[in-house]
């Protein structure tokens, strides 16, 4: 009989104050939206679904840097883009323009659907901003997607132009997540499990990566993230003394370590 993982994976248990982050990452975002004002593109569609939408922030130069696209978390099953504007405050400071994608959540689609569903989003900001690199980075659910866009199965239009990946606190191996409650949502099998799972695939030459966590997440998210460093042959850090839901904080500070990884 396999062990019930879902304990490993429960990252707000072991948080102190973890109810009180949604509501700040909410009220962060929104006040970064007002500020913007028409330069935050909202709602842009790239599919007929409800939830196939992209927000677009655009820097201040008429001309960006390039494009990073930042992929929200939530196991696949919750949250939307709207809770982490304020995330796009670093790049916007270095004249890079960010897009944030909104995708279907499971039970409504399977993982591969979704891992699709990104990259189409993807495709509609490229075409947005035509001009310069693209960086990828996304947090836990977000780290996994944005680790697929650097797999070698995948071959976007934009693929060209993808410089880096940096996945934050990535689900790197699926398998797993079969042993836990959320299965009974997410409906993993093997099959998909294995396909979806980018520390089981090759990157694409040429992108580079560095994996980034916090050193005080849980056990199952430090071994996600360097199993990845390890089969992918590439960077991780584990930033120190930050835990799953803070370990984000620094995209919003243009100097901070983890914005230099991503666009210098």
């Amino acid at each position: 009989m396999h062990k019930d993982l879902s304990r490993d994976y429960a990252n707000g248990d072991f948080i102190a104050g973890a109810e009180t982050y949604p509501p700040r990452w909410a009220t962060e975002a929104a006040a970064m939206r007002r500020r913007l004002g028409d330069r935050a593109r909202t709602g842009l569609p790239y599919g007929d679904g409800t939830r196939q939408t992209l927000d677009l922030f655009l820097p201040e130069t008429s001309a960006p840097a390039g494009l990073m696209v930042f992929i929200h978390g939530g196991y696949w099953m919750a949250n939307d883009a709207a809770s982490w504007s304020h995330l796009a405050q670093g790049a916007l400071a270095r004249d890079w323009a960010v897009a944030l994608p909104t995708y279907t959540l499971a039970p409504n689609a399977r993982i591969h659907q979704i891992t699709d569903e990104i990259e189409t989003a993807i495709t509609l900001a490229a075409d947005l901003v035509p001009e310069g690199p693209i960086v990828v980075t996304g947090h836990s659910a977000g780290g996994h997607l944005s680790a697929r866009m650097a797999c070698a199965d995948r071959a976007p239009a934009w693929a060209d132009r993808l410089a880096r990946v940096v996945p934050i606190s990535p689900l790197s191996d699926l398998r797993p997540l079969m042993q836990t409650d959320m299965n009974r949502t997410l409906h993993l099998d093997l099959a998909e499990a294995e396909a979806e799972s980018p520390a089981l695939l090759a990157r694409r030459a040429g992108v580079d990566c560095t994996v980034w966590v916090g050193g005080q997440e849980r056990p199952a998210f430090l071994w996600q993230a360097r199993l990845l460093s390890e089969d992918w042959d590439c960077a991780w850090h584990v930033a120190p003394g930050l835990h799953h839901f803070n370990v984000i904080d620094d995209l919003a500070d243009s100097e901070s370590l983890l914005m230099r990884t991503l666009l210098d």
